[in-house]
């Protein structure tokens, strides 16, 4: 297996066991990614492949009001780490998803996140940027090229529904 595959293995067992222990995962992004974070919250509230419970899955970027009063109260770079702030709890995950790693919002989440007692993992590409060194787990697509990075991060989130369905699945057996 490459490191990328291990550490998408591993992102999956993780979220499974949050999931399994009542916790939530939420989800966050800008631009391409925030879209990225509202399909993979989808799949998990919804279904993927399996039917089964629905998962709590979060997408911080859905609730425009509270981005809006955040962005407009404490600037743009915190519409994500005040919705962290207030709403996770110690065992929850953050998959915090930027192309290049360097967005200081995705960024603020994270700690944010870590100060929470939140496990965060982080999806980008490139070098990781300052993401890749911050999160707890990093999952870097080797490309430089945005497009590409964009549409792995979709294969990579539908990865890891699969992992989570089918590790919730071996549960309920």
């Amino acid at each position: 297996m490459s490191v990328l595959e291990d550490d998408i293995a591993q992102a999956g067992e993780i979220c499974a066991e949050a999931l399994r222990a009542g916790k939530r995962i939420y989800l966050c992004g800008n631009g391409g990614s925030a879209a990225d974070a509202q399909h993979i919250a989808a799949e998990l509230i919804g279904r993927f492949v399996s039917d089964r419970r629905s998962l709590p899955a979060i997408a911080l970027t859905t609730d425009t009001s509270a981005l809006t009063a955040i962005g407009n109260d404490y600037g743009y770079d915190h519409v994500f780490s005040r919705q962290v702030e207030g709403l996770a709890q110690p065992g929850d995950v953050l998959l915090a998803i930027s192309t290049s790693g360097n967005s200081m919002n995705i960024l603020n989440a994270v700690e944010s996140a870590q100060k929470s007692g939140v496990l965060a993992i982080g999806l980008s590409g490139k070098s990781g940027g300052e993401l890749h060194r911050v999160a707890d787990l990093s999952l870097v697509v080797p490309s430089d090229v945005t497009a590409r990075i964009q549409e792995m991060h979709i294969v990579v989130g539908h990865l890891l529904c699969a992992l989570i369905e089918h590790r919730l699945e071996l549960d309920d057996v």
